[in-house]
């Protein structure tokens, strides 16, 4: 069965389109933690970040700053978050690709940030290395 995302790029469901081409697909969040709450989609159903071809990122990511100017330029908002998140456990619903732009203002404890962890320099020496090697 097609995601929420896919019906809406073939039309089968409404959406506040913002911004459309070829590849990526923008419109306002139907239940917007912000005001200007958007959200950029890959036309392609893929389910996440991993799953996207190189030239498929680098469009949702183009498409994702050319949002967060326009949002920026006609909002105003003193910050904005940009968010992406992969599987279930990282907060993923809708599981095709999609970025979050929430536009921010002062004091709107909309996100509420996460609490720094530690890491030990024997940790974090032991990862970089880990990371390094898989990224050779």
């Amino acid at each position: 069965m097609a995601s929420i995302f896919s019906r809406i790029v073939h039309g089968e469901i409404p959406a506040a389109k913002i911004y459309e081409d070829d590849l990526t697909l923008a419109f306002l969040d139907i239940n917007p933690a912000s005001h200007g709450h958007a959200l950029v989609i890959c036309k392609q159903e893929l389910a996440g970040l991993l799953d996207l071809p190189p030239e498929l990122v680098a469009a949702v990511a183009q498409t994702t700053q050319r949002v967060a100017r326009a949002i920026n330029t006609v909002l105003q908002p003193e910050g904005m978050n940009i968010v992406q998140n992969n599987g279930a456990a990282a907060g993923q619903t809708v599981f095709h690709y999609h970025v979050h732009i929430i536009p921010r203002w002062g004091g709107d404890d909309v996100l509420l940030p996460w609490r720094p962890g530690q890491l030990s320099a024997s940790e974090r020496d032991a990862l970089q290395a880990q990371l390094r090697a898989a990224l050779a």
